[in-house]
């Protein structure tokens, strides 16, 4: 297992676990198996590496691909089918209707002798889209072992718990696998290991040590810490091409790369610009928010009440929630500014970053600046996720929590002030921090 061990870094833990629940190829393994963790944090990679390498037969299917009961059974037995059959042989095409439909079809594809005294393995990503289908579909994967007295294993794969599937009225527990975010070390460790064969591994594992030292406390995304080491690399190394320094002269190269660092942290997690658009920012300096295309916020014109949302939703991301009072609100009467200032409150709320606050607060807000009546209707929900989908601004919160969804404002000053213009609207006079 030594060749598994380099392909699956820092996922000792889970990678024995799951070789325990798999036993021997002839083996009844676990019925289910629920595997949850954040974004990125190596839960369709490791089950993947680790089915290929063992060279046990499965299935893997994206839930967010297939969005309806029919697509979703069809997929897992035709690629069943293509598994059973010969490689000459052309399987036929299984359509498949109903759960009842799959339990039988499933019977007859796992007849084949290819698939004979072994377990075969159905993994499901993206697992959280199968609870707006059929109500009796979960329970029914849950149990699919016991349904069609084959040795099968369903594994799910979620970034939520496995409490928020289980059902009112109960089911088949599945064993519950934890997958918990890369600690600092891990990423370092990961990361290094991609370091190209012309420079050495001490050379590339300072860069990365560099770049996880500016994007560590924001991003923890291992994808995208990837994505930037190889935007960036280039430039980091770049005295070290043209001579000018030697691979131990990280002060210099330091220099070199920081001003880049400082651009790729405009676009962290947002992939406004392709790769090679970032390669042409970086070889002109220019400026990110001079370039057309995507990353131009500028450029994009958004209809008339998705901009007062927008400018509601910046004022409560930087404004304190007990100044409400005192920018939207008539006949306030006198409040100074000292009334509100805290001794702990010396920094500015725009060095702070966003923070978050409620839908309520955002309505309250937007009804004081618009100058005409607007009502809470459906379109004015349906642009506040318009400007979530546009990552304008980002939900912290879910509908099923107490105090209901919450959100924050990710778009910069300047931007919302070219918004502001457009509708003739003072932002300025309305920021806690220019007062």
């Amino acid at each position: 297992m030594a060749h598994l061990e380099n392909l699956v870094l820092c996922r000792e833990s889970q990678v024995s676990t799951l070789q325990s629940l798999f036993g021997e190829r002839h083996h009844f393994s676990f019925p289910s198996i629920f595997i949850y963790g954040h974004t990125a944090s190596g839960k369709t990679y490791v089950t993947q590496t680790l089915l290929k390498t063992l060279e046990l037969p499965h299935v893997f299917v994206n839930c967010v691909e297939c969005f309806t009961l029919r697509l979703l059974l069809e997929q897992i037995l035709n690629k069943l089918n293509h598994l059973s059959s010969s490689e000459d042989a052309c399987p036929t095409h299984i359509t498949c209707e109903t759960f009842n439909d799959f339990v039988r079809l499933f019977k007859q594809v796992t007849k084949a002798e290819s698939l004979k005294d072994q377990t075969v393995y159905i993994v499901l990503d993206k697992a959280e889209y199968l609870r707006d289908m059929e109500a009796n579909l979960l329970p029914g994967f849950l149990r699919l072992q016991e349904l069609t007295d084959r040795n099968v294993t369903v594994i799910l794969l979620s970034e939520i718990v496995w409490e928020k599937f289980r059902p009112n009225t109960g089911c088949f527990e599945p064993f519950v696998l934890y997958f918990p975010d890369y600690s600092i070390g891990n990423l370092q460790k990961i990361l290094s290991h991609d370091h190209p064969p012309e420079y050495s591994a001490d050379f590339y594992a300072a860069y990365i040590n560099i770049l996880l030292g500016v994007f560590y406390t924001v991003c923890r995304d291992l994808k995208e810490l990837r994505h930037l080491a190889v935007l960036n690399f280039p430039k980091y190394c770049e005295p070290v091409v043209k001579g000018e320094a030697s691979e131990r002269d990280t002060r210099k190269l330091w220099r070199n790369v920081e001003p880049h660092l400082k651009k790729a942290m405009q676009t962290v997690y947002l992939r406004e610009i392709s790769s090679s658009q970032w390669e042409k920012i970086q070889k002109d300096d220019t400026d990110p928010g001079q370039l057309k295309g995507l990353s131009a916020y500028t450029h994009v014109e958004l209809p008339y009440y998705s901009k007062f949302i927008l400018i509601a939703a910046y004022l409560a991301s930087y404004n304190p929630a007990r100044t409400d009072k005192r920018f939207f609100l008539k006949h306030h009467g006198k409040i100074k500014k000292t009334n509100f200032l805290k001794k702990h409150e010396k920094t500015s709320n725009h060095l702070l970053g966003p923070k978050p606050f409620p839908l309520d607060r955002l309505l309250a807000i937007l009804y004081s600046i618009v100058d005409s009546r607007v009502a809470a209707t459906a379109n004015i929900f349906s642009q506040i996720t318009s400007l979530v989908t546009l990552q304008l601004l980002t939900l912290v919160g879910h509908d099923d929590q107490l105090d209901g969804p919450k959100y924050k404002c990710t778009v910069s000053l300047d931007f919302i002030r070219a918004i502001a213009r457009t509708v003739n609207f003072d932002i300025i006079k309305y920021l806690y921090d220019f007062l």
